[in-house]
């Protein structure tokens, strides 16, 4: 069986791309998504997760742009420069992504699984402290770390998902067989989608992506990731997709 699950990234950024990622799962074949406790359509993400409560709803963890939640100051702007962060000890990470986890938890939403802004639990210290929250919280599943389809090779980055899956063991924190979508984010489109529908293998998958309406809050927001949103929204609702996950035998399903 090759079980598929289609997780939208950046729900709370802004209520354009909230309202994108609603129309995808609606009316396409998105199956869940992860929000951002630290983003400023935090609410407006709250509201919709109710009203659409077959939605899968996960955390995006936010250590990379934004504003701590613990003391309000701002989060590193970029991956490298979090590094030099987390190097000096700068940030309490297990304390932030708490932080973030428990504003999820109050709002009245169930944690079904955990990823990070910006894939910063690649990322070994980040990603200890994700498995360590999973498990405190309850929370199933975290995301594979490494896409095994980008071009550092296939075998470093089966060895490289090997060492997060063993440290993840006996935690009770699991992880899908295959993470896709990393490789094709700003270039997801109906085509591009297709052909790695058709790569799909057996076992559970999940498939990362970030649609999104391209509305006046996106237009003004810090992100390089604008029209290609629009792009991800039309390829998920796309006809052909589903018809061809219906003809490649795929189950589309939640975490």
């Amino acid at each position: 069986m090759r079980r598929l699950i289609i997780n939208a990234d950046d729900f709370g950024f802004t209520r354009d791309v909230n309202a994108g990622i609603v129309h995808a799962h609606r009316e396409g074949v998105l199956t869940a998504t992860t929000l951002m406790a630290n983003g400023a359509a935090f609410e407006d993400a709250v509201r919709l997760a109710k009203e659409t409560p077959t939605l899968d709803i996960g955390a995006h963890l936010v250590l990379v742009q934004g504003h701590s939640l613990v003391d309000g100051r701002p989060l590193p702007a970029t991956p490298r420069a979090l590094l030099g962060v987390l190097a000096k000890r700068g940030l309490n990470v297990y304390a932030e992504l708490k932080a973030q986890i428990e504003r999820i938890r109050a709002s009245g939403l169930r944690i079904s699984h955990l990823d990070s802004h910006k894939h910063t639990h690649l990322v070994p210290g980040v990603f200890r402290t994700v498995v360590k929250l999973a498990d405190e919280f309850g929370v199933g599943w975290v995301r594979l770390p490494l896409d095994s389809t980008v071009r550092l090779g296939q075998l470093s980055c089966a060895l490289g998902n090997r060492y997060y899956r063993r440290f993840a063991e006996g935690k009770n924190v699991r992880m899908t067989d295959q993470f896709l979508g990393f490789r094709l984010t700003g270039s997801l489109s109906e085509e591009t989608f297709a052909q790695a529908l058709r790569k799909v293998e057996e076992g559970s998958t999940e498939f990362m992506c970030h649609p999104g309406y391209l509305g006046d809050e996106l237009q003004q927001a810090r992100t390089r990731l604008k029209e290609s949103r629009l792009r991800e929204l039309e390829a998920l609702t796309s006809p052909r997709i589903r018809q061809l996950i219906a003809e490649e035998g795929i189950q589309l399903g939640p975490f």
